[in-house]
C-alpha cells in the first residue's frame, strides 16, 4: 500500500542522481539530502483528470469569471479547511458542501478551499505536501500524490476547487484539477508570484499585504495582465523560459492586518479608488473579494462567523463592490495542535481556527438569502 501512497515511481530520476558527477566546493553546502521527485506528467498520468472532471473545471471558471467581471449576480464564496491534513476528512467536508450546494446555487457560486501549502511566519507544519503524515519525515512525492487524490475527490462530488499557490513549482503538478487560485499576503510583492500569476489558466486573487497595504495587491493585478518571461518547468521537469499572455481576471482580497480589519464599507471603497489609480481594469473595476478570516476576526472563528453575518447584511442591503466571501471552515469548530493523524481530532483544523460545519450551512443560508433580499431591491 505505501509505495502507492508514495506516488509514482521514477527509476531514471533514481539513475540520474545516482551518476558521479563533479561538483564545485561552492555547491550544496547547506543540503543534507536531495531526494528525486517524477515529473508532473507522471503524477498526471497517476490521477488522470477524466472528463467529467475536466468540463467541471472548465465551466466553473468561466462562472467564476463571469461573477468577477459582473455578468453574473451570484456571491462567489470561498469555504473550506484553513488547510487540509486529513485525506478522508476533506472528503467528509466536500461531500456536506456538495450537498449544500444543490439547494444554493442558484444564488451561490459555491468553491471549496483545499489549501495544500501554508506559509509560516517563522516555522511550523508547511502543510499536506511539504510533511503528509506529520511525523517530520517530508515525504513531499506522497504529499503531491496525496494532493491529486483530494483534488479528485473533490471534484467528483460535483464541487470546484480553490487554493494558494506558494511554492512555483507545485501549480506543474495540480492546477489543472483547480478552478480558483490566490496569492497570500506575504507573496503579494513578490515577482515570482506575479510572473506565475500572469500565466495560469484561472482567476487568481491577491490578498493585501500583512501590513494592510492594498497597493501592492493592486499593483500585482495590474503587473499579472501583462505578459512575463521567466524560468519555469513544463510537465516533463525540464527547465523552460516561459513566456505569458497575462491574466486577464486578477483582483483584490481583502483579509485585514495586524492591526485591524478592513471589510467595512470605507476600506472597500479606498481599496477600489486604489486599484483605479494603479490602472487595474478587468474584475477589478467591479470589486473585490473579502476574507471573513485571518485580520478581519483576528483569527476568532466565533468572530469571524459575525464578520460573514455582517457582510450578509450589508449585500442585502444593496451594498456593491463586493462579488466575493471566503470563509475558514471545517467539520468541527477551533483548532488544535499539528500531531501525528491517529492522535488528532478528527475534522479540527491544524492550522488557523475555523468554523464548525453547523455554523457554517447557517451561515451559507444567510448568505444566500442576503443575494435573494438583493435582487428584489434590484427588481424594484
Amino acid at each position: 500500500m505505501m509505495p502507492i501512497m508514495r506516488g509514482p515511481e521514477s527509476s531514471e530520476d533514481m539513475r540520474r542522481l545516482d551518476e558521479s558527477a563533479v561538483y564545485p566546493e561552492t555547491v550544496d553546502v547547506n543540503i543534507r539530502q536531495l531526494d528525486p521527485i517524477p515529473a508532473p506528467r507522471e503524477f498526471l498520468k497517476e490521477q488522470p483528470l477524466t472528463g467529467p472532471m475536466s468540463d467541471l473545471v472548465l465551466k466553473s471558471r468561466q462562472e467564476i469569471r463571469n461573477i468577477l467581471h459582473g455578468r453574473d449576480d451570484r456571491l462567489l464564496v470561498i469555504v473550506g479547511p484553513c488547510s487540509i491534513h486529513d485525506p478522508k476528512a476533506a472528503k467528509d467536508y466536500a461531500q456536506r458542501l456538495a450537498q449544500v450546494n444543490e439547494d444554493l446555487k442558484d444564488r451561490l457560486m459555491i468553491v471549496m478551499r483545499v489549501y495544500f501549502e501554508k506559509p509560516r511566519t517563522t516555522v511550523g507544519w508547511k502543510g499536506l505536501i511539504n510533511d503528509p503524515d506529520l511525523d517530520g519525515e517530508f515525504n513531499i512525492r506522497k504529499g503531491m500524490y496525496l494532493a491529486r487524490k483530494v483534488l479528485s475527490d473533490v471534484l467528483e462530488t460535483g464541487l470546484p476547487a480553490a487554493t494558494e499557490w506558494l511554492d512555483p513549482i507545485t501549480p506543474q503538478y495540480i492546477c489543472d484539477m483547480v478552478s480558483w487560485g490566490v496569492i497570500g499576503a506575504r507573496n503579494t510583492e513578490s515577482q515570482v508570484h506575479r510572473e506565475l500569476a500572469s500565466g495560469m489558466s484561472m482567476p487568481i486573487g491577491f490578498k493585501n499585504s500583512t501590513d494592510g497595504s492594498v497597493k501592492a495587491a493592486a499593483d500585482s493585478c495590474y503587473t499579472v495582465a501583462n505578459e512575463h518571461h521567466f524560468l519555469s518547468i513544463n510537465l516533463d521537469g525540464r527547465v523552460i523560459s516561459a513566456q505569458t499572455k497575462g491574466n486577464p481576471d486578477c483582483h483584490i482580497v481583502l483579509r485585514g492586518s495586524s492591526s485591524g480589519s478592513n471589510y467595512d464599507r470605507k476600506s472597500i471603497v479606498d481599496a477600489l479608488e486604489t486599484l483605479k489609480q494603479s490602472k487595474v481594469t478587468g474584475p477589478s473595476e467591479h470589486g473585490l473579494v473579502i476574507d471573513a478570516a485571518h485580520g478581519n476576526c483576528g483569527k476568532d472563528e466565533v468572530r469571524e462567523a459575525e464578520v460573514v453575518e455582517e457582510i450578509a447584511d450589508r449585500l442585502s442591503k444593496g451594498e456593491s463592490g463586493i462579488f466575493g466571501v471566503m470563509m475558514e471552515s471545517n467539520i468541527r469548530g477551533g483548532h488544535q495542535s499539528p500531531a501525528p493523524l491517529d492522535q488528532l481530532v478528527y475534522g479540527r483544523s491544524i492550522t488557523d481556527a475555523c468554523v464548525s460545519w453547523e455554523r457554517t450551512n447557517e451561515l451559507l443560508h444567510i448568505l444566500a438569502d442576503a443575494i435573494t433580499a438583493r435582487r428584489k431591491l434590484d427588481g424594484e
